[in-house]
């Protein structure tokens, strides 16, 4: 029982970094556009 709660802590944990990575994610892409070089060819 004790190592399906550590086993439930840690997924919940490696959920939580993931969402945040994809966050991170997405506002990277989201300021990446506005301010890059305008493609002037």
């Amino acid at each position: 029982m004790k190592k399906l709660l550590v086993l439930g802590i840690i997924v919940g944990v490696g959920y939580f970094a993931y969402k945040q990575y994809l966050a991170k994610q997405d506002e990277t892409d989201l300021w990446s556009e506005p301010t890059q070089e305008p493609d002037l060819r």
